[in-house]
């Protein structure tokens, strides 16, 4: 049955106060498709209630960006204004509280040139990356979703309901219900993912082995003292904490850049620039991706892996159990913001220099001679079988079982 607006606004305020947390006097910028305008003046008014100074809105369209990758010159696109970099640079001073609410057509960019996406993509990001770095554990920002007819049409393909079933989707996996205090459900899952990440900080591992009937076996060093961490993060610039990902169902860590072997074998598509990339394998020699083998999207993930220095490499490990509320709604999201909480992934590209001691306070430089990769993507994929076994190796060689059969061991 349709969503009410009890459950909309509950979802707002969730969104705003728990988790990116405005507090007052920031300004906040969201970024939300046209068509989910009258949400968009919900989580506005919520952000307003909660003492923001400013809200501003950028708005995003599929048929928009679709239109301009079949039509507009690459040149053009890859172009960023001088309007553009002064908008950046704003955002490093004004260091915005941001809200993304996602609904993207998975399939938004079917019949693009492949190459050409990369293209611009990698020009682009190469330019912003160093605002992006600027503003790096200065600031908060949380992604929600709001389900739209043709991500639904993906996930139900066919049904009439297709809207209503997604919903109750994402309902479940941020845990909102008519009858039920969000705030406290989410208090109640953060105090247990934090408790899971003490446990593994303290078993000092220095690598992990991963094994799978499916073809996955794989090795990856860890950095000395790097932390794992989940479900919330803290503003080092205020203090205040907040949940990036809703939903949230991972622990996570960022191993060494270039210390890893093997072949990892995804268990689900990877919906990557509004495309899809499925029944793929990548395999690492020397911390590197030699090699990929996909049974469709084979283009696009070559092009994803050379986008620059750091592509082939590891920026991120992270464990799910595959009880996650997220995997036991039993269909793939189209949308990593849910599929990499339905099970174990790792991430080309970009690691998380929060997770060394003192990060935040790193240079990217500095980070990097610690171990952290550095990219301009950051592309979560999913591993997690249910017959995955992980493996916890210490300096001595001693071993401790993580997980077993998909889940905590």
């Amino acid at each position: 049955m349709p969503v009410s607006e009890n459950i909309l606004r509950k979802y707002a305020e969730l969104i705003v106060r728990t988790g990116a947390n405005v507090q007052p006097g920031q300004v906040v910028q969201l970024t939300i498709a046209v068509e989910q305008h009258e949400f968009a003046a919900m989580v506005m008014e919520e952000c307003y209630k909660a003492g923001a100074k400013k809200v501003n809105i950028e708005w995003t369209c599929d048929m928009q960006s679709r239109l301009n990758f079949l039509y507009a010159e690459e040149e053009t696109l890859a172009s960023v204004l001088p309007w553009e970099k002064a908008k950046l640079q704003q955002m490093t001073e004004d260091l915005p509280c941001r809200i993304y609410v996602v609904s993207e057509d998975p399939d938004a960019m079917n019949g693009v040139d492949p190459r050409k996406l990369s293209a611009v993509m990698q020009s682009r990001a190469t330019v912003v990356k160093p605002y992006r770095n600027a503003i790096e554990g200065k600031h908060q920002w949380a992604i929600a979703a709001y389900p739209s007819e043709k991500w639904a049409q993906k996930c139900f393909p066919g049904a009439e309901d297709a809207v209503d079933r997604l919903w109750d989707a994402i309902l479940k996996t941020v845990r909102i219900r008519e009858d039920n205090d969000p705030v406290a459900e989410w208090k109640a899952h953060t105090d247990f993912i934090e408790e899971k990440a003490a446990w593994l900080n303290a078993q000092g591992f220095s690598s992990l082995r991963y094994r799978s009937a499916n073809g996955t076996n794989f090795t990856v060093d860890l950095i000395p003292g790097a932390k794992w961490a989940g479900a919330g993060a803290v503003n080092n610039r205020n203090g205040v904490f907040y949940i990036p990902n809703m939903p949230t169902e991972e622990i996570f860590t960022s191993p060494i850049a270039g210390r890893c072997e093997g072949t990892l074998v995804a268990v689900k598509p990877l919906s990557w620039n509004s495309q899809i990339i499925d029944g793929f394998s990548i395999t690492f020699e020397n911390g590197r991706a030699v090699s990929c083998h996909a049974e469709q999207g084979q283009d696009l993930l070559e092009q994803m892996i050379h986008m620059d220095e750091g592509a082939s490499m590891l920026g991120e490990v992270a464990l799910v159990p595959k009880e996650s509320p997220v995997n036991q709604c039993g269909f793939l999201f189209y949308e990593t913001l849910f599929d990499e909480n339905a099970c174990c992934h790792c991430a080309l590209g970009m690691g998380f220099k929060e997770v060394l001691p003192g990060g935040d306070d790193l240079s990217m430089d500095q980070a990097r001679e610690q171990g952290i990769n550095d990219s301009i993507i950051h592309v979560d994929f999913m591993v997690g079988a249910d017959d995955l076994y992980i493996d916890g190796v210490r300096p001595d060689g001693s071993v401790t079982a993580i997980f077993r059969n998909g889940t905590w061991a």
